[in-house]
């Protein structure tokens, strides 16, 4: 009779955790994706007209849909297909401003975002044009927009460097050691800093305001909020969220079901729209928290990561109102330094995918730029006129380049 080692089945303590690693796993993809770019969210609501009640409002909706979504999508695919908020989508608001017809005009914005979302998952050609808007000036588009808000631990620092200076400090220190939790623990920083300020200060914070609310708006609907936020809004979350998302999840073997993922994301963008939710899609970097290895060995278990992540998510929109608040109660430059902090990450993959592409380096150039300058012509914002600047370039380039006689 032979008898098996104990160090060859593994006990019940360590079934159980490797039974509840989804699980944790989810956890912590809810966490990181909420805390490394709320304040992102916060700004651009902000950005294009909303007031503090209403951009608390909008980060609501935007957690609660995208928490849904993937509660939904997990359920119904049994695969880790996460939901998240449009940071990209976001950080273009912050640098847009208010359009004519003011936050009614961006409101209709958004329905009309989630509109064209649910239309690419019903007509296959328009999930095609977006995916021919070329890498390059997409890319460059997305850099010029997060430019501005990149700046903000640089001006933060020489504005207030006492209050700013330690969130920078433990965000390099934690990028070192602990990269994915670098944009949390600098948010976490920044709660302390804020703390010791309103306890200096003597504010008094009323509790009511701390309590989740629901801001609805009545839409408008306004040539400047179509082409000035609708369009680059939907054009940024295509291009920079779903189908980079896509071609996450396919690089850990699973094949989202593009049409399921874009009528849920669409129609929660539909549903989130009159409280201020401005767009969810398809989770890029935080979905290899919830489909990798992290979350187990068994490929068939993983979808409970995403389910565990939309059920904290939800949880977390709810508590919104005391994330807007602890905003609104911070020194000069410290959201403006975690917001940029945040999106250096992403400033940094849209550049080098910017330039990646020789024969496209000055319209990539170009596109940055104009999308970068913050100009509004006819009250359309920089991202759209950088996107035709990027292609009309291209366009004359690579016709001189075809046309060239040969040699």
């Amino acid at each position: 009779m032979t008898h098996q080692s104990a160090g060859t089945r593994p006990g019940p303590a360590s079934t159980r955790a490797a039974r509840l690693r989804p699980v944790s796993a989810g956890i912590v993809s809810a966490l990181v994706g909420f805390t490394s770019s709320f304040v992102v969210v916060l700004s651009g609501l902000a950005g294009v007209g909303a007031d503090p009640d209403q951009a608390a409002s909008g980060l609501l909706a935007a957690s609660v849909t995208m928490g849904l979504g993937s509660i939904v999508l997990a359920w119904r695919t049994r695969m880790p297909v996460t939901v998240a908020w449009s940071t990209p989508g976001a950080a273009l608001l912050a640098s847009t401003g208010t359009v004519p017809g003011g936050w009614p005009a961006a409101v209709g914005a958004f329905l009309v975002t989630g509109a064209l979302i649910v239309l690419t998952g019903l007509l296959p050609w328009l999930g095609a044009l977006i995916t021919r808007i070329p890498t390059s000036v997409a890319q460059a588009m997305l850099a010029g927009v997060l430019l501005q808000l990149c700046l903000g631990p640089v001006t933060g620092l020489a504005e207030n460097p006492v209050a700013v200076a330690p969130v920078v400090l433990v965000w390099l220190l934690a990028l070192r050691w602990l990269p994915r939790w670098a944009a949390p623990l600098a948010f976490l920083t920044a709660a302390v800093v804020i703390a010791v300020h309103v306890i200096r200060s003597g504010v008094v914070v009323d509790a009511a305001a701390l309590l989740p609310r629901v801001e609805l708006t009545t839409p408008t609907f306004t040539l400047g909020g179509l082409v000035g936020i609708a369009l680059p809004l939907y054009l940024v979350t295509m291009a920079s969220q779903n189908v980079p998302g896509v071609a996450v999840m396919k690089g850990l073997g699973y094949q989202v079901p593009w049409r399921s993922s874009m009528l849920v994301t669409g129609a929660g963008t539909l549903l989130g729209a009159p409280a201020g939710g401005h767009a969810i899609n398809l989770a890029a970097i935080s979905a290899a928290l919830a489909a990798g290895p992290e979350a187990g060995p068994d490929r068939s278990r993983r979808w409970l990561a995403s389910l565990s992540a939309g059920v904290v998510l939800v949880g977390l929109g709810i508590a919104s109102a005391a994330f807007g608040t602890l905003v609104l109660l911070a020194p000069v430059g410290v959201v403006a330094a975690v917001a940029g902090l945040a999106l250096l990450g992403t400033l940094a993959s849209s550049l080098k995918a910017a330039l990646d592409e020789p024969a496209d380096v000055v319209p990539a150039a170009v596109t940055f730029v104009t999308a970068a300058s913050g100009i509004a012509v006819a009250g359309v914002s920089a991202a759209f006129w950088a996107l035709l600047a990027g292609l009309a370039v291209r366009a004359v380039l690579r016709l001189r380049s075809s046309g060239a006689p040969a040699h």
